[in-house]
């Protein structure tokens, strides 16, 4: 349990009177009444005595709107949603009503009500105590002053898609209700004046824990932010405890009479005074004189104090909006809370010498390494002029990286300070941040304090060697010649600078000793590690694992491809995913080997070896085709051609050579992707002056299936093949006249019956413009039951009770069974009206314009030449006509309804 009396009192936020900008700087006032708060989507919603809820925004315009006819007694801004839940009363007596505002709907110049319902556990008329409801609008909890909850679960924003169930019974009121979500699990937190429980909602049964035995006043209790775990608070006049769903958390000693309670962006709000707290049997006595002050104190439970304090006359409530808190006051007054910047509360702490606090503060505020670092080196100055020179030691360590050494150094260049000097040296060479200065008085140091240990193990250490390596590798391959030791000594340093010397005389070295510099090469791009010494081997430590990359190593490989193969070979092996360089080489060395082998056994095993390369898909795709075809590598070639989809390339790759079967092969293959490859395939036969007679029936034969070219293209593309006769092609104009000798009279057929049709029609339209109606319909073409007044009939000749037709029908003016079928039609109407503009606009822009050709290109695309059937207007019938005829049509549509 922590005292707040131990903790530090701060001013970190502003206090401010709102003024009214319209009022030449008098203090805004809020409306009269006021009953209910809440705020949320950039506005402070309030709830008065006389049924109205009122809006204020951020620039202070109030609006408002007649939500109920008697009061508005709870409000509940959602977050996430633009949706507001109220609860107040319409008629005198216990009778409250829940409603949800859709504030994105107007009606009639009001928010849109989307459900209604009464507020009643049970039967039983009783008093709402506290509303709550999810983000995800799929629950709402509401409490009583009975010790009832309401859960109800679904759409709470629509009747038909919830349920109503009693949550909790019990004889204490409800003061408190918090839903809590973590992952797929929903927490319903439960405070009454005596308890605190937590139901688990996404679980059946719902089951219940007691978390303890005393409880809250109202409004004394909130949910902290996910930063915090989504713990629930509970404000008792002694402390202030912390639930998990499970358990009780931190306890918190806060004095005084609670009388509300929020939370808000890492800080805890309460309002409290000092008066004796009444009886928990009295569940609305906790209401004060409107003269009593109200003490608002805001406390930061993480870095223990308190970053506000201050008194106010009656506080209605305390709401967060716009980056600050706002304070409603019963005089109308409405103060605002400005909290600090960040800089401006950590220099409050520098003043008073706070620095762990205001470590601890710049953390939770997420400020970065820079100030951060500020903040050390002032905490290190602090300590160095107390004189506790280990202390701020420590603090300049923390600055290493921002602050420039030279700062700290000259401070402790003190023999008397050779210790903390020491220490920070050494920091320093451990982040390896130290120059050769640095070193040196680092030495120096080690000397005066005569620690030969320290010394010896400095100097003796692999990060603190001469690394002069090159010398030493030049001595043994230019003066020496002794290209083993060179290797053995590369294998021996540190990765960085064995990738750096292999790469320096990576191609000496595999000129002479090519098998031992290969078995290096691979070390050192898959898991290398330094060969160490007889004297070093039983060490446990191991290097984090070091890769060089195989792709850079290629070069030194020129004049050893044998070498180069096995390097490759064993990178993919070892690493599928090497870089695309890797195969992409061994791909050309294969394919070297390929086209070199006279063997056809050995051949055919290159090949697939090439084959498997291109299949790996590690390969480049450009690269590896430049590849197959340089040296003609068939397969690689159309295997490539088929994976980038260039089906046209197969084909033509195909009657480059002169395979004609391989070319309608690719057609029956690739043809239902790209249907030009049939035409293209019948052009190539044409030309060809071979007999291709069989060839050329297959691809008509397709072509005839699925109608793919006209007959007039057929025969002109036929006519430039001398061998091909007329008995080619007879079989295929025969099927073709045939097929289009029975769309003629399968359209003359259609076109008798649309003429009958609209002959009945006609007649139809004559009769309900000349002649009664008589409505005989004795059931309901809805329900099928019998029909019973008030009942409504429709032209068409439909009819249906009355409360039938209001609860299914889209429009009370149109039949609901004709209606799909009539929009049908009038879309087709509308479809063929555009078109017809369309094709008028088209014939004048054609007639105007210097290029006809681009004309008529951009109206392929817009449908102008699209085959168009108007089932509507009259074969040879006049404009005036025409149009009569189709505002009759549209008359028959459109049903009158009459109530009888």
């Amino acid at each position: 349990m922590a005292a707040f009396l131990q903790w530090r009192r701060f001013v970190f936020f502003d206090k401010e009177t709102v003024k009214d900008p319209s009022e030449n700087g008098k203090n805004f006032q809020l409306p009269v009444g006021i009953a209910a708060c809440d705020s949320g989507r950039g506005h402070i919603v309030l709830g008065d005595m006389d049924g109205q809820i009122w809006f204020l925004t951020r620039s202070l315009q109030l609006s408002s709107f007649q939500a109920y006819k008697l009061r508005v007694t709870h409000l509940y801004q959602l977050k996430q949603h633009n949706i507001l839940v109220s609860v107040g009363q319409d008629e005198p007596g216990i009778n409250p009503l829940v409603k949800v505002w859709n504030l994105d709907k107007k009606d009639s110049g009001s928010p849109l009500c989307t459900r209604i319902f009464p507020a009643i556990p049970g039967n039983k008329p009783t008093e709402v105590s506290c509303l709550s409801v999810h983000e995800n609008l799929n629950f709402m909890a509401i409490g009583f002053t009975d010790g009832s909850v309401v859960l109800t679960k679904g759409d709470i924003t629509r009747d038909r898609h919830s349920k109503t169930l009693s949550l909790h019974e019990g004889n204490c009121p409800i003061t408190g209700l918090a839903f809590r979500q973590a992952g797929k699990v929903t927490h319903l937190f439960v405070a009454t004046l005596e308890k605190v429980q937590c139901y688990t909602l996404s679980v059946k049964e719902y089951p219940r824990i007691e978390l303890d035995t005393h409880g809250c006043a109202l409004r004394c209790s909130a949910l902290t932010d996910p930063s915090q775990d989504s713990q629930f608070i509970v404000a008792g006049d002694d402390c202030v405890y912390l639930y998990q769903p499970d358990e009780r958390g931190p306890c918190f000693a806060f004095d005084g009479h609670k009388l509300l309670t929020h939370w808000h962006r890492g800080y805890l709000l309460l309002i409290t005074h000092n008066n004796k707290s009444p009886s928990k049997s009295e569940f609305g006595s906790r209401q004060t004189s409107p003269t009593e002050k109200h003490i608002l104190t805001i406390y930061d439970l993480d870095n223990k104090f308190i970053a506000y304090s201050a008194a106010f006359d009656d506080v209605i409530d305390v709401l967060a909006e716009w980056g600050s808190f706002y304070v409603l006051t019963r005089d109308r007054t409405l103060y605002m809370l400005q909290e600090k910047d960040t800089q401006t509360k950590l220099e409050m702490l520098f003043k008073k010498n706070l620095f762990v606090m205001a470590i601890n503060l710049a953390k939770s505020q997420h400020l970065d390494n820079d100030g951060l670092s500020e903040i050390f080196r002032q905490y290190g100055d602090h300590l160095y002029v107390k004189g506790d020179h280990d202390g701020a030691i420590q603090q300049y360590i923390r600055t290493i990286g921002k602050l420039e050494p030279s700062y700290v150094i000259r401070k402790f260049l003190d023999a008397q300070r050779i210790h903390n000097l020491t220490a920070y040296l050494q920091a320093l060479h451990r982040q390896s941040l130290a120059n050769a200065d640095h070193t040196t008085l680092l030495l120096n140091c080690y000397t005066k304090l005569k620690d030969s240990s320290k010394l010896e193990e400095f100097i003796k250490s692999n990060e603190k060697k001469h690394m002069h390596h090159e010398w030493y590798l030049k001595i043994q391959l230019e003066d020496l010649k002794n290209y083993q030791e060179a290797l053995r000594y590369i294998g021996r340093l540190p990765f960085d600078q064995a990738e750096s010397n292999m790469k320096r005389y990576g191609k000496i070295l595999m000129h002479h000793v090519p098998e031992s510099s290969t078995i290096l090469l691979k070390r050192l791009c898959t898991d290398y590690q330094p060969n160490k010494d007889s004297t070093d081997r039983d060490s446990l430590d191991r290097p984090a694992e070091n890769k060089a990359n195989p792709e850079e190593f290629i070069p030194v490989f020129a004049n050893n491809p044998r070498e180069l193969r096995a390097f490759l070979e064993h990178m993919i092996e070892v690493d599928p995913f090497s870089p695309e360089g890797v195969y992409d080489t061994l791909l050309e060395l294969r394919l070297q080997d390929w086209a070199h082998e006279q063997d056809p056994g050995k051949k055919k095993v290159l090949q697939e070896a090439a084959l498997s390369l291109l299949r790996s898909d590690h390969t480049v795709f450009d690269k590896a085709l430049v590849l197959c075809q340089m040296h003609n590598f068939k397969e690689g070639v159309l295997y490539l051609y088929e994976k980038g989809k260039l089906y046209q390339q197969i084909m033509h790759y195909h009657m480059q050579n002169e395979e004609y079967g391989k070319v309608v092969e690719a057609c029956k293959r690739y043809g239902d992707s790209e249907v030009c490859l049939w035409e293209q395939a019948l052009g190539y036969f044409a030309r060809k002056e071979e007999n291709c007679k069989a060839y050329i029936s297959e691809v008509l034969q397709h072509i005839d299936e699925n109608n793919l070219m006209p007959p007039l293209l057929v025969v002109q593309t036929l006519a430039h093949n001398s061998t091909a006769s007329l008995s080619v092609i007879k079989d295929y104009l025969i099927n073709k006249l045939e097929r289009e000798t029975q769309q003629i009279e399968e359209d003359e057929r259609k076109i008798r019956q649309y003429r009958e049709e609209t002959a009945h029609l006609r007649t139809e339209i004559q009769e309900l413009k000349t002649c009664a109606k008589i409505f005989q319909k004795t059931k309901c073409s809805m329900c099928n039951s019998p029909l019973e007044l008030p009942s409504v009939h429709f032209l068409c000749g439909h009819s249906f009770h009355q409360h039938c037709l209001e609860s299914f029908a889209e429009s009370e003016a149109e039949c609901p069974t004709c209606t799909p079928e009539n929009r049908k039609v009038m879309d087709m109407l509308r479809a063929q009206d555009q078109k017809r503009d369309l094709h008028d606009h088209f014939h004048r822009q054609l007639k105007c314009s210097n290029d006809g050709f681009s004309v008529i290109a951009d109206y392929f695309g817009r449908g102008v030449f699209n085959k168009l059937t108007l089932i509507t207007d009259p074969p040879g019938g006049k404009s005036g006509a025409g149009n009569l005829e189709a505002e009759f049509n549209r008359d028959l549509l459109i049903n009158t309804k009459r109530n009888v």
